[in-house]
């Protein structure tokens, strides 16, 4: 709960936390993948995140805004904890 908290504190507009979306429609985490994949700017996951998230059947999307609502981060993982250490490195990194 503090990472969620922390990355709360640091973004100044929307922040969007979904999770097993695809079970809404009874697709595949595969079949979400190759859709999330051909959008003009896909979320960010790597082979061994998406590797999880097929074994697991889970998707977990978090997309944040921490300046604008123009400018956000958008990430895809398995694991919740994970999602959220990934979303504040992001913010690490920008604010150096």
């Amino acid at each position: 709960m503090d990472k969620l908290l922390e990355l709360i504190s640091k973004c100044k507009c929307h922040i969007s936390l979904e999770i097993n979306e695809h079970r809404n429609y009874y697709a595949t985490v595969k079949e979400t993948l190759d859709e999330l994949n051909s959008l003009e700017c896909p979320p960010s996951y790597d082979e061994e995140i998406k590797n999880k998230m097929i074994k697991w059947d889970t998707i977990i999307s978090l997309q944040f805004y921490p300046i604008t609502p123009i400018g956000f981060y958008s990430l895809l993982d398995s694991d919740l904890d994970s999602i959220l250490t990934r979303a504040l490195n992001c913010l690490k990194e920008e604010n150096k």
